[in-house]
């Protein structure tokens, strides 16, 4: 499989406030102190250029062009704008950056400052993913939350002040007790705050999270299925209704603004994860940073492994997969390939839920309320 020059980083920040009840992300709550942030910084920019990269290296990474990088967490801003900038400042000693490179940094509305915004900005992030999950006070309670609608609100602002011009908004739905109404003033007050681009989840219960051990002893309720799909559907209605495309299962986005980063993962392109438990993909290979620092298992995929797992994650984008593409990048045509497959496929092409022509394969609107059921038949 050809590389295409390009290669994504990813750095982990696995700090928090407090961790909230439904995450099921590698992070730690309480007290950052500034010790504690130095050593991380100063790990983060030792593994750039010394063991975890090695992989990378190993694999010729370094004659790619960085054209993303992402801070992702746990609660990015919470680290000051100065570590950030050192990060960045390391990555470009270590690797040729692209000079439009996409850098988005993730945070929380209530850990964010007027001066914090300015000092990440002139570090060099130039797109920020705010963690609003909602604009409605009793659902970000429900949610564990520390900010209020007005700080996620205020956030926007300052974001705007401090020189963003990329701005995406995390959303959250189907949490336990959410109406519909409550969802639909999230979505009214989040399109009059107009960010370049806008996620929408569904919560989920995950294992070893207090809400997961909640729903086992009976003490929370998760919201209706046929309510989930309906404030799914309606999300995706509004959004296309204020001019965002909407461009993956989860992601709307003004024309242009797509998260150029999060493209890689479901077009199955080249990154490098650094820091407590990120992952890998670079020449074929997999890894996960080991957090018992014991070494790193890497996997090898196998050309099948590369082929199934770019029909699965590219079904996620609208657009699904073009047979023109898919053949310049693997030199052989899906149907060559899972043409053992289009039996088990045909009930979902004869209810529409996946469709087909001369171009390619894709999910329709409906289809996605089923994605996981189709995808898993190219695995």
């Amino acid at each position: 499989m050809r590389s295409d020059g390009t290669l994504g980083l990813y750095f982990h920040i696995p700090f928090c406030v407090r961790k909230c009840p439904y995450c099921g992300f590698w992070s730690e709550g309480g007290a950052l102190t500034p010790e504690k942030e130095a050593a991380y910084t100063t790990r983060l920019c030792r593994e750039l250029a010394g063991e975890t990269a090695r992989h990378g290296r190993e694999a010729g990474a370094e004659e790619r062009i960085v054209d993303t990088v992402f801070f992702g967490g746990g609660t990015p801003t919470l680290f000051r704008p100065e570590s950030i900038g050192r990060i960045l400042g390391e990555a470009r000693k270590a690797f040729r950056f692209a000079e439009d490179c996409e850098i988005t940094l993730e945070g929380n509305p209530g850990t964010v400052t007027p001066e914090r915004l300015s000092g990440y900005r002139s570090a060099g992030v130039n797109r920020l993913s705010l963690g609003v999950q909602a604009l409605d006070d009793a659902v970000l309670r429900r949610l564990g939350r520390i900010h209020t609608a007005r700080e996620a609100e205020e956030a926007v602002r300052m974001a705007r002040s401090a020189g963003f011009e990329n701005l995406n908004l995390d959303l959250m739905f189907a949490v336990p007790g959410h109406t519909m109404k409550e969802w639909e003033e999230t979505l009214a007050r989040a399109v009059d705050l107009a960010p370049e681009h806008l996620s929408f989840y569904s919560l989920q219960l995950e294992e070893g999270t207090p809400f997961f051990e909640q729903f086992e002893r009976g003490e929370l309720t998760e919201v209706p299925e046929d309510l989930d799909r309906e404030m799914y559907h309606r999300a995706i209605r509004v959004l296309g209704e204020a001019g965002y495309r909407h461009y993956e299962i989860s992601n709307a986005a003004r024309p242009g603004r797509e998260c150029r980063h999060n493209l890689k993962y479901w077009d199955l392109r080249e990154y490098l994860g650094l820091g407590d438990s990120a992952a890998s993909y670079l020449d074929g290979q997999r890894w996960t940073e080991d957090l018992n620092r014991d070494g790193n298992e890497v996997y090898n995929n196998t050309p099948f492994d590369d082929m199934s797992e770019y029909v699965f994650t590219g079904l996620r984008k609208r657009e699904g997969i073009r047979f023109d593409a898919f053949r310049e990048r693997f030199g052989e045509d899906l149907w060559e390939v899972f043409g053992d497959r289009r039996e088990e496929l045909a009930p979902f092409f004869e209810s529409g839920a996946l469709l087909e022509d001369e171009a390619g394969i894709r999910l329709s609107e409906n289809g996605i309320d089923i994605s996981n059921k189709i995808m898993a038949v190219f695995v």
